[in-house]
């Protein structure tokens, strides 16, 4: 079988990574150097998931689906999406002044993003929907939270920030059934959910800026959870 490296969706999946680079070597350095802006990250992240989209459209659109393709697209994931908000974390818990070793509960973001990750690749029940919270949500969350927090707009302390570590990471792997953006057709009511959604995280970003995406995202998993329930009611 010949191997292509370099196809478009490819291209995109390795800009998702550079991105996700620059997202983890920001957070790295605002801990050393408290001059550098921990708010900084989320607009890389911004970027790894728009190519991250972009790669996913690129492929339906030429058909160069690839083996290759999918377990690229994890590993640039890992980094953009699990290493980056698990940094965030630690960056956060250390500029609230947390001590001791606490700070490792963050981790539990990376390792539940590995363990998402891979299972999403041999999972067949995700395709029209996620199990679990995808991780460029979680990132996005995070990296809007420590923005909204370098703004004043909100004040976290340490044991907050473990709290959404652990909160984060068992979201991450939880049974709970996420809508996805992937959009099938172009008919309204099939796609009701998403466009009021997106319209909502608009409406958000545009009078609360993009320190207040994790709003977003927090109204993502609950009607997510609401959808799952009631889908169960009508089951029954």
């Amino acid at each position: 079988m010949k191997i292509k490296y370099f196809t478009l969706p490819n291209i995109l999946t390795l800009a998702n990574l550079v991105c996700g680079v620059f997202s983890s070597l920001t957070t790295v350095a605002s801990i050393w150097d408290s001059s550098i802006s921990l708010a900084v990250p989320l607009l890389f992240i911004l970027a790894s998931a728009l190519f991250d989209f972009l790669d996913g459209f690129a492929a339906r659109l030429t058909g160069q689906y690839s083996p290759l393709g999918v377990q690229l697209d994890s590993l640039a994931d890992m980094v953009s999406f699990g290493l980056t908000p698990s940094l965030i974390l630690v960056a956060l818990y250390n500029n609230a002044g947390g001590i001791g070793w606490w700070w490792l509960i963050a981790l539990g973001v990376v390792l539940c993003s590995a363990l998402r990750l891979a299972r999403f690749n041999i999972d067949e029940e995700q395709k029209e929907s996620f199990i679990g919270l995808p991780t460029p949500a979680l990132a996005i969350a995070v990296g809007s939270l420590a923005w909204a927090v370098e703004a004043g707009d909100i004040t976290l302390s340490p044991s907050v920030i473990l709290a959404i570590s652990l909160v984060g990471s068992w979201l991450l792997i939880s049974p709970i059934r996420m809508f996805s953006f992937k959009f099938r057709s172009f008919a309204l009511r099939e796609n009701s959910v998403r466009l009021g959604f997106l319209a909502f995280a608009l409406t958000v970003v545009i009078i609360k800026g993009l320190a207040a995406l994790w709003i977003a995202i927090a109204a993502y998993i609950l009607l997510s959870l609401i959808l799952q329930l009631t889908a169960k009611k009508e089951n029954n």
